[in-house]
Protein backbone atom coordinates (compact mmCIF):
# COMPACT_ATOMS: atom_id res chain seq x y z
CA UNK A 1 0.00 0.00 0.00
CA UNK A 2 1.42 3.30 -0.55
CA UNK A 3 0.59 6.60 -0.20
CA UNK A 4 1.00 9.38 -3.11
CA UNK A 5 0.43 13.27 -3.53
CA UNK A 6 -0.96 14.74 -6.15
CA UNK A 7 -0.71 18.57 -6.96
CA UNK A 8 -1.35 18.17 -10.54
CA UNK A 9 -4.19 14.90 -15.37
CA UNK A 10 -3.58 11.81 -22.53
CA UNK A 11 -2.27 11.58 -26.76
CA UNK A 12 -2.68 10.32 -30.32
CA UNK A 13 -4.24 11.61 -33.03
CA UNK A 14 -7.36 12.85 -31.18
CA UNK A 15 -10.98 13.60 -32.38
CA UNK A 16 -12.38 17.27 -32.53
CA UNK A 17 -15.88 17.68 -31.73
CA UNK A 18 -17.80 21.03 -32.04
CA UNK A 19 -20.42 21.48 -29.52
CA UNK A 20 -22.30 24.07 -28.00
CA UNK A 21 -24.02 29.27 -29.14
CA UNK A 22 -23.23 32.26 -28.04
CA UNK A 23 -20.89 32.94 -25.34
CA UNK A 24 -19.31 35.95 -27.38
CA UNK A 25 -17.03 36.01 -30.46
CA UNK A 26 -13.39 35.47 -30.86
CA UNK A 27 -11.35 32.85 -31.99
CA UNK A 28 -10.65 29.91 -30.24
CA UNK A 29 -7.81 30.30 -27.51
CA UNK A 30 -8.20 28.33 -24.36
CA UNK A 31 -6.89 25.07 -23.65
CA UNK A 32 -8.05 22.86 -20.44
CA UNK A 33 -5.66 19.95 -20.87
CA UNK A 34 -6.74 17.04 -18.37
CA UNK A 35 -3.68 14.84 -17.83
CA UNK A 36 -5.44 11.79 -15.66
CA UNK A 37 -3.99 10.44 -12.45
CA UNK A 38 -0.44 11.51 -12.24
CA UNK A 39 2.57 11.65 -9.78
CA UNK A 40 3.84 14.97 -8.73
CA UNK A 41 6.68 14.44 -11.09
CA UNK A 42 4.63 13.27 -14.21
CA UNK A 43 2.63 16.51 -13.46
CA UNK A 44 5.47 18.42 -13.64
CA UNK A 45 6.77 17.46 -16.48
CA UNK A 46 3.50 17.60 -18.26
CA UNK A 47 3.17 21.16 -17.43
CA UNK A 48 6.59 21.99 -19.04
CA UNK A 49 5.72 20.00 -21.80
CA UNK A 50 2.57 22.91 -21.69
CA UNK A 51 5.00 25.62 -21.59
CA UNK A 52 6.27 24.38 -24.84
CA UNK A 53 3.49 25.81 -26.38
CA UNK A 54 2.67 28.98 -24.51
CA UNK A 55 4.35 30.24 -21.45
CA UNK A 56 0.94 31.71 -19.99
CA UNK A 57 0.02 28.27 -18.27
CA UNK A 58 -1.81 27.88 -14.85
CA UNK A 59 -1.32 24.73 -12.99
CA UNK A 60 -4.81 22.93 -11.42
CA UNK A 61 -3.62 20.32 -9.06
CA UNK A 62 -3.57 17.93 -9.08
CA UNK A 63 -4.06 16.80 -12.94
CA UNK A 64 -5.45 19.18 -15.36
CA UNK A 65 -4.11 22.63 -16.58
CA UNK A 66 -5.51 25.84 -18.11
CA UNK A 67 -3.37 27.15 -21.20
CA UNK A 68 -3.71 30.42 -23.17
CA UNK A 69 -2.02 29.66 -26.74
CA UNK A 70 -2.79 32.87 -28.60
CA UNK A 71 0.40 33.80 -28.90
CA UNK A 72 1.61 30.11 -29.99
CA UNK A 73 -1.12 30.03 -32.99
CA UNK A 74 0.74 31.87 -35.51
CA UNK A 75 3.89 30.45 -34.40
CA UNK A 76 3.32 26.67 -35.02
CA UNK A 77 0.73 27.95 -38.21
CA UNK A 78 -2.24 26.23 -36.19
CA UNK A 79 -5.57 26.83 -34.82
CA UNK A 80 -6.19 25.85 -31.54
CA UNK A 81 -7.66 22.38 -31.98
CA UNK A 82 -5.12 21.37 -33.72
CA UNK A 83 -2.62 22.62 -30.77
CA UNK A 84 -4.86 20.73 -29.14
CA UNK A 85 -4.06 17.62 -30.82
CA UNK A 86 -0.54 18.21 -30.73
CA UNK A 87 0.04 18.66 -27.02
CA UNK A 88 -1.55 15.05 -26.77
CA UNK A 89 0.65 13.50 -29.48
CA UNK A 90 3.38 14.93 -27.47
CA UNK A 91 2.57 13.64 -24.48
CA UNK A 92 1.46 10.57 -25.47
CA UNK A 93 4.74 10.09 -27.06
CA UNK A 94 7.51 11.26 -24.51
CA UNK A 95 5.24 10.82 -21.21
CA UNK A 96 2.93 8.07 -22.12
CA UNK A 97 -0.04 10.25 -20.97
CA UNK A 98 -3.52 9.93 -23.00
CA UNK A 99 -4.45 14.16 -22.34
CA UNK A 100 -8.22 15.13 -22.94
CA UNK A 101 -8.69 18.76 -24.21
CA UNK A 102 -10.88 20.75 -24.15
CA UNK A 103 -10.98 23.93 -26.40
CA UNK A 104 -12.79 26.83 -26.29
CA UNK A 105 -13.02 30.73 -25.95
CA UNK A 106 -12.91 30.86 -22.15
CA UNK A 107 -11.61 28.68 -19.52
CA UNK A 108 -15.14 27.50 -17.80
CA UNK A 109 -16.50 26.19 -21.68
CA UNK A 110 -13.27 24.55 -22.31
CA UNK A 111 -13.21 22.86 -18.74
CA UNK A 112 -16.70 21.57 -19.68
CA UNK A 113 -16.03 20.64 -23.11
CA UNK A 114 -13.11 18.22 -21.33
CA UNK A 115 -15.74 16.71 -19.49
CA UNK A 116 -18.15 16.16 -21.76
CA UNK A 117 -17.13 12.87 -23.00
CA UNK A 118 -15.19 9.85 -22.69
CA UNK A 119 -11.36 10.52 -21.77
CA UNK A 120 -8.96 10.78 -24.55
CA UNK A 121 -9.85 13.70 -27.38
CA UNK A 122 -9.55 17.05 -28.53
CA UNK A 123 -13.45 18.52 -28.12
CA UNK A 124 -14.01 21.99 -29.68
CA UNK A 125 -16.90 24.07 -28.17
CA UNK A 126 -16.92 27.17 -30.28
CA UNK A 127 -18.85 30.73 -30.05
CA UNK A 128 -21.60 29.96 -32.05
CA UNK A 129 -22.19 26.59 -31.18
CA UNK A 130 -22.24 27.37 -27.35
CA UNK A 131 -26.04 27.48 -26.30
CA UNK A 132 -26.58 24.66 -27.81
CA UNK A 133 -23.90 22.64 -26.04
CA UNK A 134 -24.94 24.08 -22.34
CA UNK A 135 -29.03 23.81 -23.46
CA UNK A 136 -29.32 20.16 -21.65
CA UNK A 137 -26.10 19.67 -19.35
CA UNK A 138 -27.01 19.34 -15.88
CA UNK A 139 -27.19 22.48 -13.81
CA UNK A 140 -24.79 20.20 -11.77
CA UNK A 141 -22.25 20.12 -14.78
CA UNK A 142 -21.46 24.26 -14.30
CA UNK A 143 -18.30 25.13 -12.66
CA UNK A 144 -19.01 26.04 -9.16
CA UNK A 145 -22.10 24.23 -8.70
CA UNK A 146 -22.21 22.23 -5.97
CA UNK A 147 -24.40 19.61 -5.07
CA UNK A 148 -26.61 21.79 -2.13
CA UNK A 149 -27.09 24.63 -4.86
CA UNK A 150 -27.83 22.19 -7.80
CA UNK A 151 -30.36 20.60 -5.10
CA UNK A 152 -31.48 23.87 -4.49
CA UNK A 153 -32.39 24.75 -7.72
CA UNK A 154 -33.71 21.42 -9.27
CA UNK A 155 -36.63 22.21 -7.01
CA UNK A 156 -37.49 24.90 -8.41
CA UNK A 157 -37.06 22.84 -11.81
CA UNK A 158 -33.97 24.44 -13.09
CA UNK A 159 -32.30 21.51 -13.41
CA UNK A 160 -30.22 22.03 -16.90
CA UNK A 161 -28.25 24.63 -17.85
CA UNK A 162 -30.52 26.01 -20.37
CA UNK A 163 -33.19 26.03 -17.95
CA UNK A 164 -31.35 28.54 -16.09
CA UNK A 165 -30.02 30.65 -18.68
CA UNK A 166 -33.63 31.40 -19.48
CA UNK A 167 -34.62 32.16 -15.97
CA UNK A 168 -34.74 35.83 -15.01
CA UNK A 169 -31.93 36.71 -13.78
CA UNK A 170 -33.72 38.54 -10.70
CA UNK A 171 -35.32 35.00 -10.16
CA UNK A 172 -31.77 33.35 -9.43
CA UNK A 173 -30.62 36.20 -7.33
CA UNK A 174 -34.29 36.10 -5.16
CA UNK A 175 -33.11 32.09 -4.96
CA UNK A 176 -29.45 32.18 -4.72
CA UNK A 177 -28.59 35.52 -3.44
CA UNK A 178 -27.51 38.65 -5.27
CA UNK A 179 -24.20 37.78 -6.23
CA UNK A 180 -24.51 34.59 -6.85
CA UNK A 181 -27.62 34.43 -8.91
CA UNK A 182 -25.70 37.11 -11.45
CA UNK A 183 -22.75 34.66 -11.31
CA UNK A 184 -24.74 31.53 -12.25
CA UNK A 185 -26.91 33.38 -14.98
CA UNK A 186 -23.61 34.06 -16.59
CA UNK A 187 -22.14 30.97 -16.61
CA UNK A 188 -24.99 29.68 -17.75
CA UNK A 189 -24.98 31.59 -20.88
CA UNK A 190 -21.54 30.49 -21.49
CA UNK A 191 -20.01 33.48 -19.73
CA UNK A 192 -16.96 33.56 -18.17
CA UNK A 193 -14.39 36.66 -17.17
CA UNK A 194 -11.82 34.14 -15.97
CA UNK A 195 -8.47 34.54 -17.45
CA UNK A 196 -5.51 31.93 -17.60
CA UNK A 197 -3.30 33.02 -14.86
CA UNK A 198 0.26 31.36 -14.94
CA UNK A 199 1.95 30.70 -11.72
CA UNK A 200 -1.40 31.54 -9.91
CA UNK A 201 -1.12 30.47 -6.07
CA UNK A 202 -2.47 27.46 -5.66
CA UNK A 203 -5.97 27.22 -4.66
CA UNK A 204 -5.95 23.63 -3.28
CA UNK A 205 -3.97 21.35 -2.27
CA UNK A 206 -4.44 17.04 -2.76
CA UNK A 207 -3.12 13.69 -1.43
CA UNK A 208 -3.89 10.26 -2.80
CA UNK A 209 -3.53 6.50 -1.39
CA UNK A 210 -3.78 3.78 -3.61
CA UNK A 211 -4.27 0.32 -1.97
CA UNK A 212 -2.44 -2.64 -2.58
CA UNK A 213 -5.47 -4.95 -3.24
CA UNK A 214 -9.39 -3.59 -4.08
CA UNK A 215 -10.02 -2.96 -0.27
CA UNK A 216 -13.37 -4.10 1.20
CA UNK A 217 -12.69 -3.29 4.93
CA UNK A 218 -14.53 0.53 6.01
CA UNK A 219 -11.68 0.17 8.88
CA UNK A 220 -8.66 0.21 6.37
CA UNK A 221 -10.51 2.90 3.98
CA UNK A 222 -10.67 5.18 7.15
CA UNK A 223 -7.24 4.34 7.82
CA UNK A 224 -6.32 5.87 4.68
CA UNK A 225 -8.39 8.78 5.34
CA UNK A 226 -6.31 9.50 8.35
CA UNK A 227 -3.15 9.39 6.99
CA UNK A 228 -4.27 11.83 3.97
CA UNK A 229 -5.82 14.05 5.95
CA UNK A 230 -3.17 14.37 8.34
CA UNK A 231 -0.63 14.86 5.53
CA UNK A 232 -2.70 17.65 4.19
CA UNK A 233 -3.23 18.85 7.09
CA UNK A 234 0.95 19.32 8.15
CA UNK A 235 1.66 20.88 4.56
CA UNK A 236 -0.71 23.80 4.71
CA UNK A 237 -0.24 24.64 8.28
CA UNK A 238 3.99 24.84 7.36
CA UNK A 239 2.83 26.64 4.43
CA UNK A 240 0.63 29.42 6.46
CA UNK A 241 -2.79 27.78 4.51
CA UNK A 242 -6.03 27.25 5.58
CA UNK A 243 -9.03 25.39 3.93
CA UNK A 244 -12.58 26.23 3.73
CA UNK A 245 -13.98 22.62 2.13
CA UNK A 246 -12.72 19.34 1.60
CA UNK A 247 -13.00 16.88 -1.10
CA UNK A 248 -12.89 13.22 -1.23
CA UNK A 249 -12.61 11.04 -4.20
CA UNK A 250 -13.04 7.23 -3.94
CA UNK A 251 -11.74 5.51 -7.16
CA UNK A 252 -13.70 1.46 -7.41
CA UNK A 253 -12.22 -1.40 -9.31
CA UNK A 254 -13.82 -1.07 -11.86
CA UNK A 255 -12.25 2.53 -12.82
CA UNK A 256 -15.68 4.79 -11.98
CA UNK A 257 -15.40 7.30 -9.28
CA UNK A 258 -17.39 8.90 -6.66
CA UNK A 259 -16.46 12.47 -5.99
CA UNK A 260 -18.05 14.47 -2.22
CA UNK A 261 -17.18 17.82 -1.12
CA UNK A 262 -17.97 18.80 2.50
CA UNK A 263 -17.70 22.90 3.84
CA UNK A 264 -15.99 23.28 7.06
CA UNK A 265 -17.61 25.37 9.87
CA UNK A 266 -14.84 27.38 9.59
CA UNK A 267 -11.27 27.66 7.55
CA UNK A 268 -9.46 25.18 9.09
CA UNK A 269 -5.86 22.92 8.35
CA UNK A 270 -6.56 21.27 12.04
CA UNK A 271 -5.90 17.49 11.38
CA UNK A 272 -9.23 16.45 13.26
CA UNK A 273 -11.10 18.58 11.77
CA UNK A 274 -9.82 17.61 8.26
CA UNK A 275 -10.56 13.64 9.23
CA UNK A 276 -13.46 14.14 10.89
CA UNK A 277 -15.10 15.72 7.79
CA UNK A 278 -13.25 13.09 5.44
CA UNK A 279 -14.50 10.26 7.97
CA UNK A 280 -18.47 11.94 7.32
CA UNK A 281 -17.84 11.92 3.82
CA UNK A 282 -16.97 8.69 3.64
CA UNK A 283 -19.75 7.01 5.99
CA UNK A 284 -22.20 9.78 3.46
CA UNK A 285 -21.45 7.41 0.80
CA UNK A 286 -22.69 4.04 2.12
CA UNK A 287 -20.19 1.41 0.33
CA UNK A 288 -20.77 -1.34 2.17
CA UNK A 289 -19.10 -4.05 -0.14
CA UNK A 290 -17.93 -1.51 -2.49
CA UNK A 291 -14.30 -2.76 -3.82
CA UNK A 292 -12.30 0.68 -3.72
CA UNK A 293 -9.27 1.30 -5.72
CA UNK A 294 -7.67 4.32 -4.35
CA UNK A 295 -9.34 7.45 -2.41
CA UNK A 296 -8.14 11.02 -2.46
CA UNK A 297 -8.68 13.64 -0.59
CA UNK A 298 -8.67 17.77 -1.91
CA UNK A 299 -8.23 20.57 0.53
CA UNK A 300 -10.15 23.56 -1.35
CA UNK A 301 -10.61 27.31 -1.22
CA UNK A 302 -7.42 27.67 0.01
CA UNK A 303 -6.87 31.04 2.22
CA UNK A 304 -3.68 32.35 4.23
CA UNK A 305 -4.36 31.55 7.82
CA UNK A 306 -3.82 34.61 9.48
CA UNK A 307 -6.73 35.58 7.39
CA UNK A 308 -9.00 32.99 8.61
CA UNK A 309 -11.43 33.52 11.66
CA UNK A 310 -11.66 31.34 14.07
CA UNK A 311 -14.50 30.34 16.48
CA UNK A 312 -12.74 31.04 19.78
CA UNK A 313 -13.03 28.12 22.24
CA UNK A 314 -13.92 27.26 25.85
CA UNK A 315 -12.78 23.85 26.05
CA UNK A 316 -9.33 23.79 27.14
CA UNK A 317 -8.89 20.51 25.04
CA UNK A 318 -8.98 21.82 22.08
CA UNK A 319 -6.82 24.36 22.49
CA UNK A 320 -3.86 21.77 24.38
CA UNK A 321 -4.47 19.50 20.88
CA UNK A 322 -3.57 22.51 18.88
CA UNK A 323 -0.31 23.46 21.00
CA UNK A 324 0.35 19.15 20.52
CA UNK A 325 -0.20 19.84 17.04
CA UNK A 326 2.13 22.70 16.54
CA UNK A 327 5.10 21.25 18.54
CA UNK A 328 4.40 17.74 16.59
CA UNK A 329 4.97 20.11 13.56
CA UNK A 330 8.05 21.22 14.80
CA UNK A 331 9.28 17.72 15.05
CA UNK A 332 8.15 16.62 11.82
CA UNK A 333 10.20 19.54 9.80
CA UNK A 334 13.23 19.28 12.29
CA UNK A 335 13.66 15.66 12.22
CA UNK A 336 11.64 14.55 9.42
CA UNK A 337 7.40 13.20 8.66
CA UNK A 338 8.12 10.08 11.20
CA UNK A 339 9.25 12.23 14.01
CA UNK A 340 5.48 12.84 14.99
CA UNK A 341 2.20 11.72 13.45
CA UNK A 342 -1.25 10.68 14.69
CA UNK A 343 -1.30 6.72 15.23
CA UNK A 344 -2.67 4.69 13.20
CA UNK A 345 -1.47 5.92 10.10
CA UNK A 346 -0.67 3.31 7.04
CA UNK A 347 3.18 3.75 7.23
CA UNK A 348 2.91 3.18 11.35
CA UNK A 349 1.56 -0.51 10.34
CA UNK A 350 4.20 -0.87 7.46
Amino acid sequence: MTPGTGTGTGSGAGTETGSGTGAGTGELHVLYVHFGEQTEEGFSALLGLLADFTPVVQALPPDAALADVRGALRYFDRDAPGLARLVRLRALALYGTDCTVGVAVNPLLARMAAHSGPPGSVRAVRPEETAGFLADKPVAALHGVGPATARTLCSYGLDTVGRVAQAAPVTLQRILGAKSGRLLHERARGVDPATVVPDEPAASESAGFRFGRDELDPDARRRALLTLADELGFRMRTGGQVARALTLTVRYADRSATTRTRRLGEPSAHTPVLTAAAYALHDGLGLQRARVRAVGLRAEELMPAELAARQLSLDSREEKARRAEAAADRARLRFGPSAAHPAGLFHDAA
